[in-house]
């Protein structure tokens, strides 16, 4: 599945097009709210840790997950990742399984019991937020700073999920980007007890990248994002090229991007999870940016979740 992310979303005015999706918009929230009504809700045996999100694509969730891993192992446990099975996110899969264990099932519950029957010991529920099937330990909701909640309704109209006021299931925020008050007072008026962090991206490798000419693609839920990130970091970037999120690159549009590094001496770069996407034939003609997530006061974060261990 191809899939761009209309401009209009991200508007912050409600544009023509919103008005016109609002009927269907109206009927996915009605059998949302008969789904949660009729699922029935598990306690697991374990901590579970919810990293999820409200705005569709883009929030960061893979790298924040990968980072709660490592915190977990630092802390001496038998953590696991925990997702649900589609083919789509093959490229996420294939992140979290260069670091840990991944469960997958068509019901994420099913992957929770097999993983404890394995000695996992607290599981990261990657993406289960709008799942009502497991009682969470701890739920953590991922923001950008940059796109926020868009024009602020749900799908087809806007980008969320989820109206914003489904933050009263949640324990904490972590929004990536720079401190923004509006957006934290907005978080408030929704619940006033809930935990807001703030995260940023730091390049691992981008040293190898300086004095070069760069062709940038991205197949992301945010591409702009992470060609913002290469400016910002005054790389030399002569041409960026989106494509839709989790994109299979075929072998054909490959080569293509190959072909224009010749006009002008340069080079492909991508992000760690596109080139996850790349076949291996090809992966020799792209290089990719590696990105660790930092967050702002970490051992508060830590506290967090030590609480639920």
């Amino acid at each position: 599945m191809n899939f761009f992310k209309p401009k209009f979303w991200d508007k912050n005015k409600i544009s023509f097009f919103s008005i016109l999706l609002f009927p269907i918009t109206l009927l996915i929230k009605l059998l949302s709210f008969f789904k949660r009504t009729l699922t029935k809700t598990y306690q697991c045996s374990i901590p579970i840790i919810c990293v999820g999100n409200i705005y569709l694509g883009g929030t960061g969730k893979t790298p924040l997950c990968i980072e709660i891993f490592s915190i977990l192992k630092n802390l001496k446990l038998n953590p696991a990742f925990i997702r649900k099975q589609y083919d789509l996110f093959q490229d996420e899969v294939d992140m979290q399984k260069s670091v840990g264990p991944v469960y997958l099932d068509k019901k994420r519950i099913n992957a929770v019991q097999q993983a404890t029957k394995n000695n996992v010991n607290v599981a990261i529920l990657d993406d289960g937020f709008q799942d009502f099937s497991i009682k969470k330990s701890l739920s953590i909701i991922c923001f950008n700073e940059k796109q926020w909640i868009g024009n602020g309704l749900t799908i087809p109209s806007g980008p969320l999920r989820e109206d914003l006021s489904s933050l009263k299931k949640a324990d904490c925020v972590i929004i990536n980007g720079k401190k923004n008050r509006n957006i934290e007072n907005k978080i408030f008026s929704k619940k006033k007890k809930i935990k807001i962090f703030y995260s940023k991206y730091e390049p691992q490798n981008i040293n190898e990248f300086y004095n070069k000419s760069i062709i940038a693609f991205a197949g992301i839920g945010n591409p702009e994002n992470f060609f913002d990130m290469l400016v910002d970091n005054k790389l030399n970037i002569v041409e960026t090229i989106k494509f839709p999120d989790h994109h299979k690159y075929s072998e054909k549009e490959l080569e293509n991007l190959s072909n224009k590094t010749k006009d002008n001496n340069s080079i492909l770069l991508t992000t760690e999870k596109d080139y996850y996407r790349i076949s291996e034939k090809q992966k020799k003609n792209v290089k990719c940016l590696k990105i660790k997530i930092e967050i702002e006061n970490k051992n508060e974060f830590i506290e967090e979740i030590k609480k639920i261990i």
